[in-house]
């Protein structure tokens, strides 16, 4: 796994390896790039990434994965998306779905509106925050070998989890998936329910 000119992680990479063998996991990615990183790693019906919605994402994972019990869910959004959203944390702790992952890719800015330092920039910890929410497992993840550790997780079954991954700022060429909410919508229900989604 490459690491950028800052020495942290490249996104891509991240995400290549969280989603490598991914079986039926399903995906949700965050406002902005974290969706363009999961549909940089294939463009598949169990994927839902968001183009609004700012600090929804872990909420949408929460009601997915209680909704499927037995497929495995993560969420993967950036930093400004959770920090937006982070009393999400709270219901998730309290709802303690062991299928969930909550996957936060940080490089401390607000890639979607100028690259704005965000308050981890500063030293907040989503990690902590996490922890003190109620999640048991709470990473702060800066290694390749700590990445691979986290995708096993992702796939024991025994969240919630929570995972801040340090990544490098840099900008990467975007990979668009469908624009339209409605097919992205309709294809991962049908991926999850099957042929006759439709119907129900």
């Amino acid at each position: 796994m490459r690491t950028g000119p800052t020495g942290k992680l490249l996104r891509r990479d991240v995400v290549a390896e969280l989603l490598r063998d991914r079986g039926g996991l399903l995906a949700i990615g965050g406002l902005g790039a974290p969706a363009w990183d999961i549909t940089a790693a294939g463009d598949v019906p169990e994927n839902l990434p968001l183009w609004g919605g700012m600090g929804a994402a872990a909420m949408m994972g929460l009601g997915l994965a209680l909704a499927q019990p037995s497929r495995p869910v993560a969420v993967i959004t950036g930093d400004g998306e959770m920090l937006m959203g982070i009393g999400s944390l709270a219901t998730i702790a309290v709802q303690r779905p062991r299928n969930l992952a909550i996957v936060v890719l940080d490089n401390e800015h607000y890639g979607e509106t100028g690259m704005q330092e965000t308050a981890t920039r500063h030293g907040v910890d989503l990690a902590a925050m996490a922890r003190g929410a109620g999640i048991g497992d709470c990473r702060l993840v800066k290694t390749a070998e700590e990445v691979t550790a986290l995708r096993e997780a992702i796939h024991g079954g025994a969240g919630p989890l929570f995972a801040q991954v340090k990544i490098d700022e840099a900008p990467v060429p975007l990979v668009l998936p469908p624009r339209e909410a409605s097919i992205l919508q309709a294809r991962m229900r049908e991926a999850v329910l099957g042929p006759a989604a439709h119907l129900q």
